[in-house]
């Protein structure tokens, strides 16, 4: 059983780190987003800026789905109850963060991160957390840092899921995603730190 679970832990780590963000512009548009864009992210926020609405929502999808898929799967397939489960979860998120074909350099896995947590439903509290918190930090809450919005979205999911899901195992997975995120977000706002620049959300 624990083998059928190292498999979708290897497809979501596979899956993820494909970066749709600069292969869909780079191939409908000619564009780099990693060299055209302000922060280099490989996100569905420059796919949208450098790439225009078709490349944007194309990636966006793509990212949603290589999140969804293994974590669905595995789900149908194997169940939620193992521990390894958490993994499966983790998986897709990290390989975007730390793109196995990028050299470990990667995106800051924001729309990754929302794939997985569709992947669970019908168990839908972590996805209505991540949804809630995100509109409330991003949208709602004025504050100049977009990497401070991030940061502080993902650790008040992390304690929403704690206080909401009983599930040990999608607990833990939520857990090591916003951790995943978290660390990704302050890499990246440390880098511009030292340039004197500002990072934007993906």
């Amino acid at each position: 059983m624990k083998y059928g679970y190292f498999f979708y832990v290897i497809m979501g780590f596979l899956s993820g780190s494909i970066l749709f963000g600069r292969l869909i512009p780079m191939i409908f548009r000619g564009v780099d987003v990693q060299t055209e864009s302000e922060d280099g992210n490989p996100g569905t926020f420059n796919a949208f800026a450098c790439g225009g609405a078709f490349c944007g929502i194309l990636v966006l999808l793509a990212d949603l789905g290589k999140g969804a898929l293994p974590v669905a799967l595995c789900a149908r397939d194997l169940g939620m109850d193992s521990w390894m489960f958490a993994l499966v979860m983790a998986a897709p998120v990290f390989g975007h963060a730390h793109s196995l074909f990028q050299k470990g350099h990667g995106g800051k896995a924001i729309a990754v991160s929302f794939g997985v947590l569709i992947g669970l439903l019908p168990l839908w509290q972590p996805l209505a957390a991540l949804i809630f918190w995100y509109l409330l930090f991003v949208i709602v809450i004025s504050a100049r840092s977009n990497t401070r919005k991030s940061v502080y979205t993902f650790l008040a999911f992390a304690v929403t899921v704690m206080l909401t899901v009983p599930r040990r195992t999608v607990l833990a997975g939520c857990v090591l995603m916003s951790g995943i995120v978290i660390h990704k977000h302050c890499l990246k706002a440390n880098a511009a730190y030292r340039r004197g620049e500002e990072w934007r959300l993906e």
